[in-house]
């Protein structure tokens, strides 16, 4: 009886990797957006900034808990 392929060890750690880059890009994303919308409102305190880059955050833990879900 033959037996079964074994997984490439480096397969999991490509997952990871491409998984922390979708979620560094939604965090710099979001803060990004944030400085240009202050930018363009010229408010005093930072509204966007902040709340853009928490909506970043979240949409980056979304990212994590979606990617490394039960396979």
């Amino acid at each position: 009886m033959p037996l079964p392929p074994k997984k490439r060890p480096d397969a999991a750690y490509s997952n990871y990797l491409t998984t922390s880059f979708k979620m560094a890009i939604a965090i710099g994303l979001g803060v990004y957006g944030g400085l240009k919308l202050d930018g363009l409102i010229d408010w005093k305190f930072p509204l966007c900034t902040i709340l853009l880059s928490l909506l970043g955050v979240a949409l980056g833990i979304y990212i994590l808990v979606r990617d490394t879900g039960n396979k």
